[in-house]
C-alpha cells in the first residue's frame, strides 16, 4: 500500500485518559503512536486551528497546482478509550465529500482498517496537510508533536521523513 509519508511520520494520534499529558509506544513494523490526554490544551488548540483552516486545504486541493502533493486529512475515530485519530491519504473531492484510504493500522477502533476506502465526515476532521515543495502546509498536530520531541528524534525524523517543517 502506497503510504503518504515515510513510516516515521505517519502519526496516529489517540486520544485516552491518562496522566501523562504525550506518550509514544514504538512498533517494528509500524509508524510509532503517540497517546495525548484529552484535555491536552495544546493539541486542541492545534485541532481548532485545522478545523478553521480547513478551507486552504481544499482551495489547494481544487487548485490542480502540481506542486501540491500528498494530501492527507487526520480524522477521529471512535474508540473504546475515547477516540482514535488516523492519516487518510489519497484524498479526492466528489460532489463536494473528501474520500479517502485509512493510511494507518488502527490501535484501537474497530469503524476502520488500513486500505479501507472512505468517505470523510467533516466534522471528524481533526488535521490536513500536504506537501508545497517538500514544505509541508497544516500539519498543526504533527508539529505539536515534532515540537515535543527530543533534539535527536526531532533530527532523525526531519532525515527520514526529507520535509521542510517552517514555524
Amino acid at each position: 500500500m502506497k503510504h503518504l509519508i515515510l513510516s516515521s511520520i505517519i502519526l496516529l494520534l489517540q486520544l485516552c485518559c491518562t496522566n501523562d499529558q504525550i506518550s509514544k509506544t514504538e512498533s517494528k513494523d509500524e509508524p510509532d503512536t503517540y497517546h495525548v490526554t484529552d484535555d491536552d490544551a495544546e493539541m486542541n488548540d492545534a485541532i481548532r486551528t485545522a478545523k478553521q483552516t480547513l478551507d486552504k486545504f481544499a482551495n489547494a486541493l481544487k487548485s490542480g497546482n502540481k506542486d501540491y502533493q500528498n494530501f492527507a486529512l487526520k480524522i477521529r475515530f471512535n474508540a473504546p478509550n475515547g477516540g482514535e485519530h488516523i492519516w487518510v491519504s489519497d484524498i479526492t473531492l466528489k460532489d463536494n465529500n473528501y474520500i479517502g484510504i485509512v493510511d494507518n493500522t488502527p490501535e484501537s477502533t474497530t469503524e476502520v482498517k488500513i486500505g479501507d476506502t472512505i468517505q470523510i465526515v467533516n466534522e471528524n476532521i481533526s488535521d490536513w496537510m500536504f506537501y508545497e515543495n517538500q514544505k509541508l502546509r497544516g500539519g498543526y498536530t504533527l508539529r505539536i508533536i515534532r515540537n515535543r520531541m527530543t533534539e535527536e528524534e526531532r533530527n532523525q525524523f526531519d532525515l527520514e521523513s526529507g520535509l521542510i517543517i517552517e514555524d
